[in-house]
């Protein structure tokens, strides 16, 4: 990789959890898939477009943008390497050959000026250690007017589904894992708004949108998920296994409530957010 910003978090996605979620993809997207459809209609990619997907982890946007600019290229890049390989595998098995991934820390990575037109992000754009820094350096990537649009988490709050699946649970939920920390950085919209100003964006629009976020076939299989976690695993790996098993006996039966014919679908709420870069070339 190129120069790193955000050291510790190359280290936590190139670790234990990287792995883990390079080699699960398909039950964390089944958290995330249901806002693809808001956040491409959000992007707009048409099919000459450059497309670069920031934090793509194992490559499930990436590889729909890929589809959405078919005369075009898509690049995704992101600091874990367990992750981009299956993203690379999985690319290739889809016969996708408008398809680059990088390995390196958006933050900082020598993209081409003005090389792309739109940029996305499906959440990894909350990891970041200095936003301002990061949303600077990625519109010196998009061309004058390029378009941003990327998704993070609205604040969950103690009476939602999801704190009421999960209530067992929370109270060993103490610190974030290393992968996970600076999930809360982008929760509030005036926040996000400044980020995204000082960094030289302007029509910045954050708008709330929630969709069902399927976390398995039914209780059993949507709990095995969550305890499998690395929030979760990170948090209790100190805890005694009897009260493990009673904690995850209590999440099971609080999971039931959302259990389905589609799956345990849990409603979820995030941020879709757009902005364009400065037309004037002083923002660089």
């Amino acid at each position: 990789m190129h120069t790193i910003a955000n050291r510790q978090q190359a280290e936590a996605w190139n670790g234990w959890e990287g792995v883990l979620w390079a080699e699960r993809p398909e039950r964390y997207n089944g958290m995330l898939s249901a806002f693809n459809a808001p956040l491409f209609a959000a992007a707009d990619v048409a099919a000459q477009d450059r497309v670069l997907d920031v934090g793509c982890g194992t490559g499930q946007t990436t590889r729909l943008a890929a589809r959405r600019a078919y005369d075009g290229n898509v690049v995704g890049i992101d600091l874990s390497a367990p992750m981009l390989e299956r993203a690379r595998r999985d690319a290739a098995a889809e016969d996708l050959d408008n398809v680059t991934f990088e390995q390196g820390d958006a933050q900082v990575h020598p993209f081409p000026d003005q090389g792309f037109d739109v940029l996305i992000s499906r959440g990894g754009v909350m990891f970041f250690a200095d936003h301002v820094a990061a949303f600077t350096h990625l519109g010196h990537a998009l061309v004058p007017a390029g378009r941003l649009a990327f998704l993070g988490p609205q604040p969950a709050g103690p009476d939602s589904a999801y704190a009421r699946a999960t209530a067992a649970l929370s109270p060993f939920l103490r610190e974030a894992s290393p992968a996970s920390t600076g999930m809360g950085s982008l929760l509030d919209p005036a926040h996000i708004r400044r980020v995204l100003a000082a960094g030289g964006f302007t029509d910045i629009e954050v708008t709330p949108v929630e969709a069902p976020m399927t976390l398995g076939a039914d209780a059993g299989d949507a709990a095995d998920f969550l305890f499998s976690m690395g929030p979760t695993r990170h948090n209790l790996r100190n805890v005694d296994p009897t009260t493990v098993t009673r904690i995850r006996a209590e999440v099971h039966d609080a999971l039931t409530e959302f259990e389905t014919v589609e799956g345990v679908r849990i409603p979820g709420a995030v941020w879709i957010v757009t902005a364009v870069r400065e037309r004037s070339s002083s923002s660089k």
